[in-house]
């Protein structure tokens, strides 16, 4: 049967000239062959996205919450578009007597949540900039954000009240009002009103607007609705400028695309909010629950309660980054090996059978009912019953973990793929297509994109299999990165973003990210190696959760470092009637042993040169983390920090291998 392709050519390749690299086809979505979606009549602002389904569905569920009830957590207590609306223009009313207006930043800081909501949407109301704070960035960037982007006036998680209170007096110059979603203590009355700032707890200043209606603001597409700060893995964070037209086209463009595949969001729809809102994937997500009347609940903050708000709340379309896959993952797997032969081998059975039917092209529904009733129920019940859609987002998600849960969750599966510079959604894989497994899918129907070469890592975008930088335009993509024109000129050249990752189209018209551009260093002998590229064809070895490749221009072999799957570990010891905890097997030179050998099984299969395989371990019981500063919030490697925090173990592993033998 031959393969559906994705996507359509709109212009055509171009030859390197005038020092410039050589740039692949333009394409689009198949989708859009039509054109772009059009815009939506009467939505011309993030604004409007909430003003339209107040008007169309008031009474319906938006925001939900569990009741505590002596310390307990009940049922989920909705306020509905109407409700949630008259607190939009009470917030708006008591911001503008405050003296805060169009062009004002307003820092939003805490935890998902209804208040957070509620802040976003006043800030739409009256054309302030949402700026939101998030401390995730590294030490110091809630101070960094506040002075670099100016926020007068910030609303905060009660409990995040007192990190504010630590920006002080470095922010006071332009912070004027604090607002608490919860209570303020007289301690932090006194020590806010010390540097002439005000402070309110959250029922404090909704009484603010309760006798005086402000005139709305016009508000264009043009106009700038939010800064989101991204973490750089190096330097400081950077305010990605986001219009009320990148949201509302991105907005568009998912309608066509989930129309197009038949998964039309609609009004009965559950969305859980958990994933920061201080995120783009996150914003975006729910202004696109918001643009269809459908309901969002929030998570209670805690990860370790995550499973349970998920039970309770029962949505059904669920959003995830790689990590949360990969414990979902981690999970089941656990749970099928404890769970005795005749338990492991209906399970293999069925999971054997019903992924050679999709394979053969069945969908997910039809591909094998009775196992899904009897088997697969249960993977769908972990997460509430209802889900349809599971989409992950943010990094890259294991082929393996990708392929398993398409399998077990009855559930359409997707990877996407984006930047908050492209306003999240850029690719997208789609539902019933097991071609795409390990690939970002094809380009949503409202961004045009072409891969341009890289010489230098060998990466040609007129190859027979086109390899290069993955550029991206159209109406989605940012403004520029506020006070900093200079890097923004770097990335916009002609109109296109250049995203610096390297990207591989598929028959089927899906990309594969291979690699990052700067992720590229010379060993001794010359050889280039591009360090992500191999990180993810060593991924895949199971017995390991996460590695980080390192090499220089001084030492001609690499070396990694290393966390070892706890379970594998564990297993392997006892096989090998090695005793010890995981720490102390980590240490253990035949474990070491043991995971290079099977790094260098993969190596040999993927015909990797010598060169590029690793030659030393080390390994890390603790995984890489953001408390050490080690990955950026949406699990980046943060190269230069890794270095300097195993600096040590790159220094014993090098002087050892490279130990003469006796």
């Amino acid at each position: 049967m031959a393969q559906k392709r994705y996507i359509i050519e709109v212009e055509k390749a171009k030859e390197a000239c005038d020092g410039r690299p050589s740039m692949g086809p333009v394409y689009r979505s198949v989708f859009a062959k039509d054109g772009f979606p059009p815009p939506i009549d009467g939505l011309d602002c993030c604004w409007d996205v909430f003003r339209l389904s107040v008007e169309r569905c008031p009474e319906n569920r938006m925001l939900g919450r569990r009741e505590i009830i002596d310390g307990k957590a009940g049922k989920y207590v909705w306020q509905t578009y109407r409700e949630v609306y008259d607190l939009v223009i009470k917030l708006g009313n008591a911001m503008r007597r405050s003296g805060f207006g169009a062009g004002d930043k307003c820092g939003i800081y805490g935890v998902n949540s209804p208040e957070w909501i509620i802040s976003m949407q006043a800030c739409n109301a009256h054309a302030l900039y949402c700026v939101p704070l998030y401390d995730t960035l590294g030490a110091g960037a809630v101070e960094f954000i506040i002075n670099h982007s100016e926020v007068s006036i910030a609303f905060a998680e009660e409990k995040k009240i007192p990190e504010l209170l630590k920006t002080f007096p470095n922010t006071t110059k332009y912070l004027r009002t604090l607002v608490s979603f919860g209570k303020v203590t007289p301690e932090q009355r006194e020590a806010v009103e010390k540097f002439g700032l005000t402070i309110y707890a959250w029922e404090e200043f909704l009484q603010l607007g309760n006798d005086k209606d402000f005139d709305l603001p016009v508000k264009k597409k043009s106009d700038i609705c939010t800064i989101m700060y991204t973490s750089g893995t190096t330097g400081d964070p950077k305010g990605v400028m986001i219009s009320n037209e990148s949201i509302i086209s991105l907005l568009t463009g998912v309608k066509l695309l989930l129309k197009s595949v038949n998964e039309e969001l609609n009004d009965k729809d559950v969305y859980l909010s958990y994933l920061p809102l201080a995120h783009i994937f996150d914003r975006v997500i729910e202004e696109l629950f918001i643009m269809h009347g459908a309901s969002i609940g929030f998570w209670r903050g805690d990860v370790k309660l995550l499973i349970e708000d998920i039970g309770e709340l029962k949505p059904t379309i669920f959003c995830a980054v790689p990590r949360v896959m990969d414990r979902v993952y981690s999970g089941l797997t656990q749970k099928i090996s404890a769970g005795g032969f005749l338990k492991k081998t209906l399970f293999n059975l069925a999971y054997a059978l019903k992924q050679h039917s999709m394979q053969k092209g069945r969908k997910h529904e039809e591909a094998s009912p009775i196992f899904d009733k009897i088997v697969f129920s249960k993977v769908k019940e972990g997460l509430g019953g209802n889900v349809r859609l599971i989409l992950s987002g943010a990094a890259p998600l294991s082929t393996h973990v990708e392929a398993f849960l398409r399998v077990v969750t009855c559930a359409h599966v997707l990877q996407g793929y984006g930047l908050t510079e492209t306003c999240a959604g850029t690719f997208v894989s789609l539902p019933n297509e097991m071609s795409m497994l390990g690939t970002v899918g094809p380009p949503v129907p409202n961004v045009d994109v072409r891969l341009e070469s890289v010489p230098e890592m060998g990466y040609d975008a007129l190859a027979e299999v086109p390899r290069g930088e993955v550029c991206v335009k159209g109406s989605p993509l940012f403004s520029g990165y506020y006070k900093r024109e200079d890097l923004t000129s770097e990335v916009v050249v002609d109109g296109w973003f250049h995203t610096g990752d390297i990207g591989e189209w598929q028959p089927n018209g899906s990309l594969k990210i291979i690699d990052r551009k700067k992720n590229i260093f010379k060993l001794s002998q010359g050889e280039y190696v591009a360090v992500e590229n191999l990180e993810n064809i060593y991924g895949v070895v199971s017995d390991i959760d996460s590695l980080w490749v390192y090499g220089n221009s001084f030492e001609s072999f690499l070396v990694a470092v290393v966390n070892p799957n706890k379970q594998a570990l564990e297993c392997w010891a006892e096989e090998n009637h090695i005793s010890g905890d995981f720490e102390s097997l980590c240490e253990d030179p035949r474990a070491k042993e043991y995971i290079i050998g099977e790094l260098n099984k993969v190596a040999k299969e993927k015909k990797l040169k010598g060169f590029e395989f690793i030659k030393a371990v080390h390994l890390e019981p603790v995984p890489f983390d953001i408390d050490r500063d080690l990955i950026t919030p949406t699990y980046k490697k943060k190269r230069p920090q890794l270095l300097k925090y195993y600096q040590n173990a790159i220094d014993n592993m090098y002087k050892s291998a490279n130990k003469p033998k006796a």
